[in-house]
């Protein structure tokens, strides 16, 4: 596996927990919206991930028997579909005839902690984007 490949694995990953922590705050930021532009309340977002192949520098024969390198990829954006959470608050303006009004099923302090997730996973990636650029630097201090 070259020290290059690295930057690019890291630079996937960091990309893919970058969109996440992008849903994570608009979920937090939403956890009290009661009314969007579609109509309801809002719905959390949560990014799904996948492997994907990365580029390789070798020929195709190469490629097709040694490709154990992978980035991610964020697959798709989940929308959560579950039913809204409902609370009773007959003078809120989004109130049903029976005085309930519709917020969104979510836990802001889970929300917080997967937030802190996908940071530490961004934080993993610089680490080894970091390691791979000493070796680098290291390999060609050795080579003067």
């Amino acid at each position: 596996m070259s020290l290059f490949g690295v930057f690019e694995i890291a630079s996937s990953g960091m990309e893919a927990q970058r969109l996440r922590a992008q849903l994570l705050t608009e979920n937090i930021a939403n956890a009290e919206t009661t009314r969007t532009p579609t109509g309801g309340p809002y719905h959390r977002k949560d990014a799904i991930f996948t492997a994907s192949p990365a580029p390789s520098q070798f020929s195709s024969v190469f490629e097709s028997t040694l490709n154990t390198m992978t980035g991610v990829a964020v697959r798709e954006v989940m929308v959560d579909d579950s039913e809204p959470e409902r609370r009773f608050l007959p003078g809120h303006p989004d109130a049903d005839k029976e005085g309930y009004v519709a917020f969104p099923r979510m836990n802001p302090a889970e929300e917080m902690i997967n937030l802190q997730s996908a940071s530490r996973g961004y934080q993993a990636n610089v680490a080894a984007l970091s390691a791979a650029k000493d070796m680098i630097l290291h390999s060609i201090d050795i080579l003067k």
